[in-house]
């Protein structure tokens, strides 16, 4: 797999972030119709008991003006006239006996021939014109019917409805003659119109309709965020997943590189050291004859120097191109770095080079191989005091303890490294010195990974560079 096929951290996970939105809009949207549905058959229980409710006084109406007014108005004046005073207070008497104490806020009796309101509890409304509604119409036809009247319509036609108004709950039912023997029904003599006031009781689903919706909504929030929670969460363990795999390819294309790499310097290195050696023993024939002059002996010892250098160059190819495996006994950590600094004491004090350390006679036992170690800690020392030529020059060396391993931190105040740079640094061959091979970092790695252990570079620069290596104490 290649680099570019690995999807992005800001692609990742995509799906399931666009599934936890549209599930979160789903929810929402779900919950509403729920609360709606609820509500609605809340209300339509509570219609339905109210209609039950005045279809009873509607029937004890009936029978007690018909009982009680109808028939003894009929005995006593011939013929029913509520215009008369004496006739309307027996009529508003008789219905207010029956409908007191019961929940009617109004009771119209509308005259069906003459299309007016005969009688009302309300006796501002006696003799207005009937209004052609849909109850009065089945009312005559012999049919009762409920309607709910509002001051407020449902909240955007969707059966949300906003709180406050009234409502009120309009019955109309057929006043009809009753056999005083039988009770059969008889003719039809008018409609009753019953109306009660439900203000109190429907504010009341309303209020609940809002809660289940606040509820649900609530619930579905709460659902959205540990959906979140879980996509964040997966999406930190992809990322750090595909940046696992990054490293690991990027490692598996560097061991290749190094892999063709080493060969190749194994087979020039192998072909230079030969003659390089004789030209070497040459020059230092050359140089101890007597008959060399003063020229010659110049010459060769220039020869003699610079073939050492190019020997030591092939050598570092020869350790890159063929690691060698760690020789692996108990040695003490501090007198290896200890080792390091005195052997490079006089150029520390040539150099003006002021060392800090917190090495002491502490035994920092690890399993390691004395040599390799050794090389590796000179390269990293040798390196900072290279980058530290036009500077306040100090190396700081700790030794720390970090349970299962030691970490040895160098740090330099020299130039630091480009940020451009930073990637490259461990790559074989590259370097920002003019004189050097650019394989003393790679081959710093080497020794450190064959010992288990790692290598981290924090630089700044303009500041100074800090060169960590951890080394387990048990391999």
């Amino acid at each position: 797999m290649k680099r570019s096929d690995i999807p992005s951290k800001g692609k990742q996970f995509r799906l399931a972030k666009f599934f936890a939105y549209a599930s979160f809009i789903v929810l929402i949207a779900f919950s509403f119709p729920f609360s709606v549905v609820i509500s609605q058959q809340a209300k339509d229980i509570l219609m339905k008991s109210y209609e039950n409710y005045a279809l009873l006084i509607g029937e004890n109406l009936n029978h007690q003006v018909f009982q009680n007014f109808v028939l003894p108005i009929v005995r006593r004046y011939g013929k029913v006239k509520l215009r008369e005073k004496e006739q309307f207070e027996w009529m508003d008497q008789v219905v207010r006996n029956t409908v007191h104490s019961l929940k009617i806020d109004l009771v119209n009796i509308y005259d069906v021939g003459k299309g007016i309101i005969a009688y009302s509890t309300d006796q501002a409304m006696v003799g207005q014109e009937v209004p052609e509604s849909l109850g009065y119409k089945k009312a005559v036809k012999g049919e009762h019917f409920s309607g709910l009247v509002s001051t407020w319509d449902d909240f955007l036609g969707m059966g949300l409805e906003l709180p406050g108004g009234e409502k009120k709950l309009r019955t109309f039912i057929p006043f009809v003659g009753l056999d005083p023997f039988t009770g059969e029904k008889g003719p039809l003599l008018g409609v009753f119109e019953l109306i009660q006031d439900l203000s109190q009781e429907y504010q009341s689903l309303v209020k609940f309709q809002y809660l289940v919706f606040g509820l649900s909504a609530s619930i579905m929030a709460l659902i959205f965020v540990a959906l979140l929670v879980i996509v964040h969460r997966a999406e930190n363990i992809l990322a750090q997943r595909a940046q696992e795999q990054r490293k690991l390819e990027a490692q598996l294309n560097q061991s290749e590189r190094l892999a063709a790499l080493g060969q190749m310097c194994a087979g020039v290195s192998h072909e230079i050291r030969n003659p390089l050696g004789i030209i070497r023993s040459t020059a230092e024939l050359l140089a101890s004859t007597g008959t060399s002059t003063e020229s010659q002996k110049k010459l060769s010892s220039m020869i003699i120097e610079e073939s050492g250098r190019l020997n030591n160059i092939v050598t570092e190819f020869l350790d890159f191109a063929r690691p060698q495996l760690p020789n692996l006994q108990d040695v003490n950590l501090d007198e290896i770095i200890m080792r390091n600094l005195q052997f490079l004491k006089p150029q520390l004090e040539q150099e003006n080079v002021t060392v800090r350390h917190n090495i002491s006679d502490r035994s920092l036992q690890i399993k390691a191989d004395p040599q390799l170690l050794y090389r590796a800690f000179l390269n990293v020392i040798a390196n900072a005091m290279q980058s530290m030529e036009n500077t306040r020059r100090l190396l700081t060396i700790d030794i720390s303890d970090a349970k299962e391993s030691y970490l040895v931190s160098i740090q330099d105040t020299g130039c630091g490294i480009k940020k451009e740079n930073l990637d490259r640094i461990f790559d074989p061959f590259f370097s920002t010195k003019d004189k050097g091979s650019g394989l003393g970092l790679s081959i710093v790695r080497n020794i450190v990974e064959s010992h288990n252990g790692t290598v981290e570079i924090e630089t700044l620069e303009g500041v100074g560079t800090n060169v960590k290596i951890s080394l387990p104490k048990g391999i």
